[in-house]
């Protein structure tokens, strides 16, 4: 299959293509960086990007920035920043990338722990990660032409040490088998599915 991982320059991203090409899929790994270049933020350019790799049997979205601060310092402007960096920059790629899906076609996002569990500071980063588990539920039951669409919802990486202290009695996940998850979700036949690691 020929699968684009949008992301694919970060630990979740990253996991994600090189469990598909283990697999053996054909990856296309985009990112702001890579030679794939696409910034989320910006629609125009999620569809150039559709534009210039054509059809595609499966796409991956492992992206998406949230600010983490107490709950009393949030703003306004936190919680639009939490929606515009992860729920609406992935909610873009499936409103743009349907079209260039093929009948029977796939889709899967990424969300985390903190909509299941809390931490300090993650209230909007669990406000992100819920809305896009919601929205993958009830997106699955319309989709046309045979599309599925499910969402990786990984803890902690190991390899994430930086943000272990943050996740205190959480016991984290290799970045291998959070990348497995995206393998049951590409190739799978479940759809509307939360793949919790």
């Amino acid at each position: 299959m020929k699968i684009l991982v949008i992301g694919a320059t970060g630990l979740v991203g990253g996991a994600a293509a090189d469990a598909l090409e283990a697999f053996g899929d054909e990856v296309l790994r985009a990112s702001k960086s890579s030679e794939l270049a696409v910034d989320l933020t910006e629609p125009e350019s999620i569809q150039a990007l559709f534009e210039r790799i054509g059809s595609v049997d499966a796409v991956v979205s492992a992206v998406g920035s949230v600010p983490f601060k107490p709950l009393a310092d949030l703003t306004a402007d936190d919680y639009r920043s939490a929606y515009l960096g992860k729920v609406a920059a992935q909610l873009d790629v499936v409103r743009i990338g349907t079209p260039h899906l093929p009948d029977g076609g796939s889709i899967t996002l990424t969300t985390g722990i903190l909509a299941r569990e809390p931490i300090r500071t993650g209230a909007a980063a669990a406000m992100a990660n819920g809305a896009l588990e919601s929205f993958v539920i009830s997106a699955a039951a319309e989709l046309p032409r045979g599309l599925r669409i499910n969402a990786v919802s990984p803890t902690v990486l190991t390899e994430a040490t930086g943000y272990h202290s943050s996740f205190p009695g959480f016991v984290p996940v290799p970045a291998a088998e959070v990348g497995r998850a995206f393998v049951k979700s590409v190739h799978g036949v479940q759809t509307g599915q939360v793949f919790a690691l």
